[in-house]
């Protein structure tokens, strides 16, 4: 997956509602969230700055696995102890929430996606139970 760079234009702004209906019931902090997540996650992987500049480059790209497990890391960053709390909060309950963020987000030009990426790839990554419990896990 990677991100659009772009200004966000008014049509973008105009598909926001599309993009939420399509997705379901999740707050606008749940998709930046999963933008600035994706970010996150490239940089992790892959180095550097992260995806300014180099969008285009394909070997930046990450995969739907590698990604929930980067914005698994990115929450506990950003939240701390409270990660699964916030993320629960979100409506964002299980890797496949993740996946419906992203492809709605792709269906808008926000993102963009490889032929060999699919929903499949962000089920059943890991269980919010096992990942985000106890401060053992706040990095």
């Amino acid at each position: 997956m990677d991100v659009e760079q772009s200004d966000v234009s008014d049509q973008a702004l105009s598909d926001w509602k599309q993009i939420m209906e399509k997705a379901g019931p999740f707050p606008p902090e749940a998709f930046q969230f999963v933008r600035e997540g994706l970010a996150h996650t490239v940089r992790a992987i892959h180095g550097g700055a992260g995806l300014v500049g180099d969008v285009e480059d394909e070997s930046r790209h990450v995969s739907g696995q590698q990604l929930c497990l980067g914005l698994r890391d990115f929450a506990i960053v950003q939240f701390g102890s409270l990660a699964r709390t916030v993320l629960e909060r979100w409506g964002i309950r299980s890797t496949d929430d993740f996946g419906r963020i992203v492809f709605a987000m792709i269906d808008a030009g926000f993102m963009r996606k490889t032929d060999e990426d699919s929903m499949e790839d962000f089920r059943a990554v890991y269980e919010f139970d096992e990942a985000f419990v106890g401060p053992e896990h706040v990095a």
